[in-house]
């Protein structure tokens, strides 16, 4: 499968998304990998992962970048030797990745019935605006995830509480975009945060 979708937030940042039809054998075929990454992705217990984690390969390339100039630090928070931005995320059969001059999150997230059940793991101040008998409930708690974990990945911050540390407003299941507040050590910082629906997923990303 080429490109599933290519988004254009301004002049300094690129969204690319992937759908992930291809077997593992067809998205490794192509690519040149280092060692450490081809010895990581073939530990990997889980097809999915794996080819999830191949797609993301797929999507660098589209970029004009290879597995060579994306590194990880200590965090796990990966970076590319050019000095661009960078964030990544797959879930499922979908894959992405932002790259930007700027500080950038992405997340993707299948919508499932089960996050009702973690709801109150990640959700607090949001539930003062929430219904959990409207229709649109699962939707919402999923954009509300991904918000959070976009500006979690922006932040890079180890030990933030999604429930504690951010705050998303109120928004309308038509909306593109809302915002979003990260209270950290007494500062308040402020994001507008861009998400959308597609095949039964939501997608969020957050630049600085």
């Amino acid at each position: 499968m080429p490109l599933y979708k290519t988004i254009v937030p301004n002049s300094q940042t690129t969204v690319k998304i992937w759908k992930i039809t291809e077997s593992f054998e067809a998205l490794m075929q192509p690519l040149s990998l280092k060692p450490t990454t081809l010895e990581r992705v073939l530990s990997m217990k889980s097809e999915w992962h794996q080819r999830g984690f191949l797609s993301v390969r797929h999507l660098l390339a589209a970029f004009g970048y290879e597995d060579a100039d994306l590194f990880y630090d200590v965090y796990g928070k990966p970076h590319l030797k050019d000095g661009k931005q960078i964030s990544i995320t797959h879930s499922f059969n979908f894959s992405a990745v932002i790259i930007s001059d700027a500080t950038v999150g992405i997340d993707i997230e299948k919508q499932r019935d089960k996050i009702a059940v973690i709801a109150h793991k990640f959700i607090d101040y949001e539930f003062d605006y929430l219904d959990e008998n409207a229709t649109d409930y699962i939707k919402k708690l999923t954009t509300i995830w991904c918000v959070k974990e976009s500006l979690y990945k922006l932040f890079a911050t180890p030990g933030l509480s999604f429930k504690s540390c951010f705050m998303v407003i109120p928004f309308a299941s038509s909306d593109v975009e809302t915002v979003a507040w990260i209270d950290y050590k007494n500062e308040k910082h402020r994001y507008n945060i861009h998400f959308l629906e597609f095949e039964g997923f939501t997608c969020a990303y957050a630049i600085k």
